[in-house]
């Protein structure tokens, strides 16, 4: 029975092994605690994404010191190919000190399995196909301090404990709404719809994002609020797909499948995104944008990646800020357990919402003020119009919309970036 209580008790419980789930796992590993990932599904397996991973994300995998050799199968991208209001622009990524100067592809399926491997190599112990319910409390604090679970095919019952869990399940969070913490309605979320195709495009060394995304079905073309993207996979297939934002009215509106259809109908016949060289189903999912959960800690629980509304809402990126907040949320824990009392570590574990608003507030806040901006279809299509015919000033869009600058010492946009940023409201 000891041992049954050891193997299924640990100093942390991660729930949800994503990208926010294995990194926080492998850094609390790596720092000697023992730790518990448990994971509902089992690797390999597909999430909605785009795949495409900026050199913020990049730099996460180098410091978690995973192989992202070509031979490893990673495709390297030089940059950011932007398309719309007739203008075609292609920009490098960002020289950067704090920044690798690319970014890579990689497919979900196996991407998340290869930082959830990495947490097991540190010491964490993985459960796959463990599906976790409800949060086991402290019936008079309120705290929790583990969680019920079915393990296995056979889904038998399992109380897992331990003084701290990690909520890294996703932007539903059902453990994070168990625990009364819901959704802010006032925060930017947004949908990605993604398929494949076999594509002779698919070696493409940019990214590639459409800023005009146009719904020709009707008896007038219609601009919508979001932007299409197209990604070599380098494996002969493109990830195509649409991102769109919840600031219009036509979000409710569309079945954004059959607008996907319809946008990739209207490109050239010979990068082949036609019906019969789809790989995989049109799939979507949420993205859920700018802290739209609070707070990111409270009573025993921390929130990482999308479970915390994590997303960049300037680009609807999410696998760096998952990353990262992966990394800060483990470094406090870490500094909390080495606290001599309760009420110390508690102190240090208040510390982690305050990190993530100092580190993302200000810039997320600019975000928001973004997306209310190019919800209106007017403004859109100005800014593609003007913008792109100023590569300086694309230069600086770019640097903003994926938050890549030097903290110190950069050039005149990076001062003027980190600037607005600190002086913005951190909510």
């Amino acid at each position: 029975m000891t041992e049954l209580l050891s193997e299924h008790s640990a100093d942390v419980i991660v729930v949800g092994a994503g990208p926010a789930g294995s990194t926080t796992a492998y850094y609390l590993a790596k720092a000697g605690l023992d730790v518990l990932l448990l994971e509902k599904t089992a690797f390999p397996r597909e999430k909605v994404c785009g795949d495409g991973l900026t050199p913020r994300a990049t730099k996460q995998l180098v410091a978690m010191g995973i192989d992202i050799s070509e031979e490893a199968g990673w495709l390297r991208n030089k940059g950011l190919r932007i398309i719309g209001g007739g203008q075609r622009l292609q920009l490098d990524w960002p020289e950067l000190a704090s920044y690798p100067e690319y970014g890579l592809v990689r497919k979900r399926d196996d991407f998340d399995e290869t930082l959830a491997r990495q947490a097991q190599k540190a010491g964490a112990r993985l459960y796959e196909r463990c599906n976790v319910g409800e949060p086991v409390r402290d019936a008079r604090t309120g705290r929790i301090t583990g969680v019920q679970a079915k393990l296995g095919e056979e889904k038998t019952p399992v109380t897992f404990h331990a003084p701290l869990v990690v909520a890294a399940d996703g932007n539903s969070s059902r453990l994070s709404l168990a625990m009364g913490l819901h959704r802010r309605e006032d925060r930017p979320m947004g949908v990605a719809v993604r398929t494949y195709f076999t594509s002779p495009r698919h070696d493409d060394d940019y990214l590639e994002s459409w800023l005009e995304l146009w719904d020709r079905r009707g008896p007038q073309d219609r601009l919508l609020p979001g932007y299409g993207w197209i990604f070599g996979m380098g494996d002969g297939t493109s990830n195509v797909g649409l991102g769109i934002l919840n600031s219009s009215s036509a979000f409710k509106e569309l079945d954004w499948r059959e607008v996907l259809k319809a946008w990739c109908a209207s490109m050239p016949e010979d990068w082949g995104y036609t019906p019969e060289n789809m790989t995989q189903p049109i799939r979507g999912a949420a993205l859920p944008m700018a802290f739209n959960r609070q707070p990111h800690y409270t009573k025993g629980l921390l929130l990482v990646g999308d479970a915390g509304g994590l997303v960049n809402p300037f680009n609807g990126e999410g696998i760096a800020y998952a990353m990262e907040s992966g990394q800060i949320a483990a470094d406090v824990i870490v500094q909390a357990q080495a606290r001599s009392t309760p009420a110390q570590r508690e102190l240090a574990l208040h510390n982690y919402p305050k990190v993530l608003k100092e580190t993302y507030g200000g810039y997320y806040t600019l975000g928001r003020a973004f997306v209310k901006l190019i919800g209106n279809p007017k403004v859109m299509k100005v800014a593609t119009q003007r913008g792109l015919t100023h590569p300086l000033l694309m230069k600086f869009t770019l640097k903003m919309l994926a938050n890549l600058t030097d903290p110190a010492g950069g050039d005149a946009m990076d001062r003027i970036i980190n600037g607005l940023s600190k002086v913005a409201p951190k909510a």
